[in-house]
């Protein structure tokens, strides 16, 4: 998770997933077995989740596991690499694509965001660098929780007002004006929060510097280079391009339950903080490619895998301890009934990456198993037993 507390692109809800699963090993050797990561997937299936697609690549090749289904109601599975709305894993994308103009010359980390976009009047102490470690102190537009409880909310994400709604389309300008709108959480570069706002500034900044539409950019600097052909930026696009599994939101009203497969959606209400569609064999193709090197020069690509103190975020990406002696680079994201996982070990020869589908609701009471799921994936992949 990238969050301790709630955040609007992270998983997950809750669901009611049933079915069982098939692992297939497609590298280092044929059929191989890999029945922990079976059983772990299977068992998190169990604790709520409809399905689940996973993705390992390691030393002993390449294992892709299924379980679950794909739809409630079905037998299907989840297609072994089925498209998924991969939430803030889009961050890790838009950072790249920064950093890749910074590489060019376009943009410098410590430049003011407002010398580049001087329409928001923004404090000229908020740099590149702090939107992309969460340390601007803007407001999140999607609302801000804080450590006593108390809530500042944003745009409308939850409930039936968000269901009905959710197909509205909202202008990247328009969410960073709300944003503004509201007081900032603190001085900039003196704590860290995290916050979509400061990604939809980063798809406004490549926009400006490139002159291009983010789509046009992404594909040029990234998606094409990599040929990740099943990895998109939706913009307004309502729809997940099959295959894919299905994503539900639940809400309660007058004391019943309603449940709706909320799949197709317009996801310009979280913009560049978490609206990209992918696979988990194009994340394993991205990430890979990212920490071997192949889209930033080394200098850069240190300093976005340098943590701040307080919660070991870089720039768009997770630096976390294994609990075994190691570190991965990381980032998860999660909306509205879909997941994403992306781990990698520092020289990419270890990689995970996950696609997960449940029914979501405003309470995320599938967010302790979750965790306790892809701690259990983490440690069995990347702490495998000696010998």
């Amino acid at each position: 998770m990238t969050n301790s507390t709630r955040e609007t692109t992270e998983p997950p809800g809750t669901g009611t997933g049933t079915g069982t699963g098939t692992g297939t090993g497609t590298g280092g050797g044929a059929g191989q077995e890999r029945p922990e990561l079976q059983r772990t997937i299977e068992e998190l299936v169990a604790s709520g989740f409809t399905g689940i697609q996973l993705r390992v690549h390691d030393e002993r090749g390449e294992w892709v596991g299924t379980a679950g289904v794909a739809e409630l109601g079905g037998s299907a599975k989840p297609p072994a690499d089925g498209r998924t709305r991969i939430g803030s894993v889009t961050k890790t994308f838009t950072a790249t694509l920064v950093l890749r103009l910074v590489a060019g010359g376009g943009l410098g980390l410590e430049d003011p965001v407002a010398d580049h976009l001087p329409e928001f009047g923004l404090d000229r102490r908020i740099t590149v660098r702090m939107l992309l470690q969460h340390t601007s102190g803007i407001f999140n537009f999607t609302g801000e929780y804080f450590e006593d409880g108390t809530v500042t909310p944003g745009i409308v994400w939850q409930g039936r007002e968000w269901v009905d709604g959710r197909f509205r389309t909202y202008r990247p300008q328009d969410l960073v004006r709300l944003a503004l709108s509201k007081p900032a959480r603190f001085e900039p570069g003196t704590d860290w929060s995290y916050s979509n706002t400061n990604y939809v500034l980063a798809r406004l900044l490549i926009e400006k510097v490139t002159g291009r539409p983010l789509p046009e950019a992404m594909a040029e600097h990234i998606l094409q280079p990599l040929g990740l052909a099943d990895t998109l930026v939706p913009e307004t696009g309502q729809e997940v391009p099959s295959p894919h599994a299905h994503a539900y939101y639940r809400y309660e009203e007058d004391g019943r339950s309603t449940t709706v497969d909320v799949t197709r959606q317009n996801p310009s209400w979280i913009s560049s903080g978490g609206d990209m569609i992918s696979t988990t064999r194009d994340l394993h193709t991205f990430v890979s490619a990212l920490v071997g090197g192949r889209l930033l020069p080394a200098g850069l690509l240190a300093e976005m895998c340098t943590p701040e103190a307080k919660a070991g975020y870089g720039l768009g990406v997770m630096i976390q301890d294994t609990g075994c002696g190691g570190t991965v680079i990381t980032h998860n994201g999660g909306i509205a009934g879909h997941a994403a996982l992306m781990y990698a070990t520092p020289d990419g020869g270890t990689t995970l990456t996950a696609a997960v589908n449940y029914v979501d609701d405003p309470s995320m009471s599938l967010a302790e198993p979750f965790r306790k799921a892809t701690q259990r994936l983490v440690e069995e992949v990347f702490c495998p037993p000696a010998g």
